[in-house]
């Protein structure tokens, strides 16, 4: 019959027990447990699934690749001016006029003045020179002319290209019109102008040489941009102290000479200064470089008992001065080479950008 007992147990079966309905949504509910526990431990297990909570990844760096080849080497300033051609530029301080040692040094087709004592001899010489050399001083040039040829030759720039490592020239003092304020000096005639009122027209003369200079220099660095470019100041060709006596040349007007001399140089010294800093503030991989060469002749000084510059000569048939007038001797043209080579050796006094 159904008594208190009977309801008290079924409520009590009832109770802790779920039934097979029960007991099927516990087993589905453990299993789901299961199945999602690895996908909140794992966030890169739920992206897969469920596609949200993904992060992008951190970057991983790839391993450093192992150098195929040594590191490059940067070239010496030796090496950096032989590996091509070496190309002589500039006017009759490079064309070597003044020192003659063959019939060929005066022939009159030599319309330049080439000899065969010039500086570049010796330069070609000491080195070698991958590209070769050539030879292009023309006696007279000016920075105009080195731009735009003279005496039936093309311009001297045009002799440089990609292939020239080195280029050495001398220019400018024609540009300032030294020959005639030499002649000024030494010419003593009623209608000369006095050698030191030549002083206001040589000071216009060398502030226009700032802007030519910096064309040619220009010209050259754009066509050869590997090329190391040495451009040689002028020597004093008259003694500072000594008072010797120099083809009717006072000793105060030799002073002043060399002080023009001296200031054309530091012109020549800053242009290519200037050059050389925009070359390399851009890493270009050339150089321009200046050779101070104003104590080249000292002790050997026109007047001297060894000059290495050749004094006033004459030509008495012309009434005129000779070619080789104030320009230097077989000596004095090694003596530059030796600067050169030097130059050549140590460099610009800063890294190169060429590398092997």
């Amino acid at each position: 019959m159904g008594g208190p007992r009977t309801w008290l147990r079924s409520e009590g079966e009832r109770s802790p027990r779920l039934g097979e309905r029960g007991r099927a949504f516990v087993v589905l509910v453990v299993l789901v447990l299961v199945a999602v526990g690895p996908l909140v431990a794992f966030p890169a297990v739920r992206c897969e699934v469920f596609g949200a909570g993904c992060r992008e990844a951190p970057a991983v760096k790839a391993p450093a690749a192992e150098p195929t080849r040594s590191a490059a080497r940067r070239l010496t300033p030796l090496e950096a001016a032989t590996w091509g051609q070496y190309v002589a530029l500039g006017d009759s301080y490079s064309s070597g006029e003044g020192a003659y040692g063959t019939a060929a040094d005066l022939d009159p087709t030599n319309r330049c003045h080439r000899t065969s004592h010039a500086y570049y001899h010796d330069v070609a010489r000491r080195f070698r020179f991958a590209g070769g050399t050539a030879f292009w001083a023309c006696a007279g040039a000016t920075t105009a002319s080195v731009l735009k040829g003279k005496s039936g030759e093309p311009p001297q720039t045009g002799r440089v290209g990609p292939g020239t490592s080195l280029v050495t020239i001398s220019v400018g003092g024609n540009d300032v019109g030294f020959s005639r304020v030499l002649a000024g000096c030494v010419v003593r005639l009623p209608w000369s102008r006095a050698c030191r009122e030549q002083g206001p027209e040589i000071a216009e003369r060398m502030a226009a040489l700032r802007y030519s200079l910096t064309t040619v220099l220009d010209a050259v660095t754009e066509r050869a941009p590997r090329a190391r470019v040495i451009v040689l100041g002028y020597p004093r060709i008259f003694a500072e102290r000594s008072g010797a006596y120099a083809d009717n040349i006072s000793v105060g007007d030799q002073q002043w000479l060399n002080a023009r001399a001296r200031e054309l140089n530091e012109v020549i010294r800053q242009v290519a200064a200037d050059r050389d800093r925009q070359i390399a503030a851009t890493e270009g991989q050339g150089s321009v470089e200046f050779i101070d060469a104003y104590h080249a002749f000292s002790g050997h000084e026109i007047g001297s008992p060894d000059p290495y510059v050749n004094g006033l000569k004459v030509n008495l048939s012309a009434l005129s001065a000779e070619p080789a007038s104030f320009h230097p001797t077989k000596a004095g043209y090694q003596a530059l080479a030796r600067l050169f080579v030097q130059q050549i050796r140590t460099g610009p006094g800063r890294p190169l950008h060429q590398f092997r």
